[in-house]
Order: structure tokens, then C-alpha cells, then sequence
């Protein structure tokens, strides 16, 4: 009975902070363009992974404002939840484009995670290079398919398994 009461309530936790960390960032005071292009935004080097060879004013960057929750099933139930923040990069002048499919970005993302988790993408050592790069590649593919050629790049900021 415990047991059941539990899987019931951590998931209902899970998102309930999930909200509340999204609230809290996007409390985030927005920061303007030519602060971002002198690099006096305030980012460490670590938010700017992924990058490449671009010019700072070059690209845009959009981070969803709450993670993604994403079960992760074992015989038939609920094994683990795996939370990912994403951020997408495109080009500057597609940046409204992009963000104006935002919701229907954020479904096809959450679809490539599911899809990513059913065939074991997050068993074992899912932050393998080999498994990070199939994880990037199918999420870069549903951002393509929704959004167009517009979104160029995709960041996983944060990821984490949290076992039920």
C-alpha cells in the first residue's frame, strides 16, 4: 500500500518542483542584446558549451523555461524519472521564428526523450558520449522537423535520474 502511495506521490513532487524551479527562473531579469554580445551577461563558460566556432552576437539562445520529466519504465512500471533542462541555439534572426513554435518544440522534444528513454537510451551509463551524442542527434532531429533549419544546435544543461 506504501509502495503505491509512493509512486503516486513522487512523480506529483517531481513536478511540483519542477514549477517552482521554473518560476524561479523566470523570474530572471532578461538580458539585452548588446550586453550579451560584449559578454557581460554574466554566463560562466560552462552555459556556453556547445558553442563551436560562432561569434557570440551570432547566435541566439533559448533555454524552456521548466525541465523536461521523462519516466523511465522497468516490467511495467515506474522505474525512474529522468529530468533534462534543454536550451536550443539558432542563428539571430530566426530567434522569434523559433520561439513563436515554442510549444510545439517543446512536444517534439518530449517525444524524441520518450522515445530516447522506451529504447533504453537512459539505461545504464546514459551520459556516455556515445549514448549523449544519439540522445543530441534524435532531439537536433525533432527541433529540425517542427521548427525548420532555424535551430542549429541543442544543449543539455542538466540531466539527472532520479529513482522511484
Amino acid at each position: 500500500m506504501l509502495k503505491k502511495i509512493l509512486m503516486l506521490l513522487l512523480p506529483v513532487l517531481a513536478l511540483i518542483g519542477g514549477a517552482v524551479g521554473g518560476e524561479i527562473l523566470k523570474g530572471k531579469p532578461e538580458i539585452d542584446a548588446s550586453a550579451q554580445a560584449s559578454g557581460e551577461d554574466g554566463e560562466d563558460e560552462a552555459s556556453r558549451a556547445g558553442e563551436g566556432d560562432h561569434d557570440k552576437g551570432e547566435n541566439a539562445y533559448f533555454r524552456f523555461p521548466t525541465q523536461f520529466f521523462v519516466p523511465i519504465m522497468q516490467n511495467g512500471d515506474t522505474f525512474a524519472t529522468m529530468i533534462v533542462a534543454l536550451t536550443l541555439e539558432m542563428p539571430k534572426p530566426s530567434e522569434e521564428k523559433v520561439l513563436a513554435n515554442e510549444h510545439r518544440l517543446r512536444d517534439a522534444l518530449l517525444r524524441a526523450l520518450m522515445i530516447h528513454a522506451n529504447t533504453g537510451g537512459f539505461s545504464g551509463n546514459y551520459t556516455s558520449d556515445q549514448q549523449m551524442d544519439r540522445l543530441r542527434a534524435s532531439l537536433l532531429k525533432a527541433a529540425t522537423d517542427t521548427a525548420g533549419p532555424d535551430v542549429t544546435g541543442i544543449l543539455v544543461e542538466d540531466i539527472a535520474r532520479q529513482l522511484q
